[in-house]
């Protein structure tokens, strides 16, 4: 009767192999191999070895000569066969090189596929390696550079109200959020039950537009609000005074941007006539520096976005019904990022945009 051999292990890699197997974060399989390789030291025959384990009597055969050629670094994982393990650096720094040049003529952007007919590769292993290399070329995203010649005193100027500022004084974020459009579904939204999301059609009826209005008190988080058919010089400055009155003491710092309806003769008067209301202007194409501009994401977001309007007045009614929610307990958002700090990155952008590639 044929007798198995032990497998040689000396007490000092037995010791290794015995500790290795107390790690957490061990991968299975090289722990299944540390076990096969412990049972062989031990006398077991290789077919019972592979029923304890739950592999193949080759499989046990296999780890056996692994721990002979290499010790207990040949039970290690090692890259597995495959046509991705075998591309050359060379190559992947070619792919990654190609990806980021203009397509081929008629197409936006490099896909897996072309890439892959280039280089003579698989889609899959095309894929892979540009998310190895975190290159998304089927992704873009939009941006705006201000180019305003005073954005830096703009800029340090807002942020210096952010992050420190006047004692007794309020400060206000001001924008309006022109073109709500009341929207009307053409048939009854189907609403959320279990195993299924909310849904509404794809069409719908405009019923109308009105123009919103919106203060935010940097200190609190408390929005003022005003609904309007229009946003003209006349209506922003009716909202001024409602302003003024909501705040009657102390010096008003109003954050605002650069629209023609806030410099008009009206409204130059009545800041003469009040003196203790101070405008405060962000550079142009630079509306992220307002900060009550988070506050009409939330409001699309969260309240109007997903919501049918058979009528104007409905839309005025929700919105009135939101800014009064909001206000029973109102959220300030913390602004962080210095002046400093922005005006850096500004002029990496600028001197970005402004190279002859572009």
């Amino acid at each position: 009767m044929r007798t198995t051999v032990p497998l040689r292990v000396i007490p000092a890699l037995r010791k290794r192999l015995e500790a290795l197997l107390t790690k957490r974060t061990l991968a299975h399989r090289h722990a299944r191999r540390i076990r096969v390789v412990l049972l062989a030291a031990d006398g077991i025959s290789g077919v019972e070895i592979a029923r304890r384990v739950s592999i193949s009597h080759f499989q046990v055969s296999r780890i056996r000569k692994r721990f002979e050629r290499g010790g207990v670094e040949g039970l290690e994982e090692q890259p597995r066969p495959g046509r991705g393990n075998r591309v050359p650096e060379k190559t992947v720094r070619q792919i990654v090189a190609k990806v980021m040049t203009p397509p081929p003529s008629g197409y936006s952007h490099w896909s897996c596929p072309q890439l892959a007919k280039v280089f003579g590769l698989g889609k899959s292993v095309i894929h892979k390696i540009l998310r190895a290399n975190d290159l998304k070329p089927h992704l873009s995203a939009t941006f705006k550079v201000s180019k305003d010649p005073h954005f830096d005193e703009k800029a340090a100027d807002v942020v210096g109200l952010y992050l420190n500022p006047p004692e007794k004084a309020v400060v206000i974020s001001l924008d309006e959020k022109t073109q709500v459009q009341a929207l009307d579904r053409t048939q009854p939204m189907l609403p959320m039950r279990p195993g299924q999301i909310e849904r509404h059609t794809h069409d719908y009826v405009r019923n109308g537009v009105v123009d919103l209005y919106a203060a935010l008190e940097i200190a609190t988080g408390r929005v003022v609000g005003k609904c309007t058919e229009s946003h003209t010089g006349v209506d922003f400055l009716q909202f001024m005074k409602k302003l003024a009155r909501t705040f009657p003491r102390g010096e008003l710092h109003v954050i605002l941007d650069n629209s023609s309806t806030h410099s008009t003769p009206e409204v130059q008067d009545w800041l003469a006539a009040n003196g203790r209301v101070k405008f405060h202007f962000t550079p142009t194409s630079a509306s992220w520096l307002n900060q009550v501009e988070g506050f009409f994401s939330i409001l699309t977001r969260r309240s109007l976005r997903r919501t049918s309007f058979p009528t104007k007045t409905a839309l005025k009614k929700h919105i009135r019904d939101f800014l009064a929610r909001w206000n029973t307990n109102p959220t300030p958002f913390m602004w962080t990022k210095s002046a400093h700090t922005i005006v850096r990155d500004h002029r990496k952008m600028l001197a970005l945009i402004s190279r002859k590639e572009h």
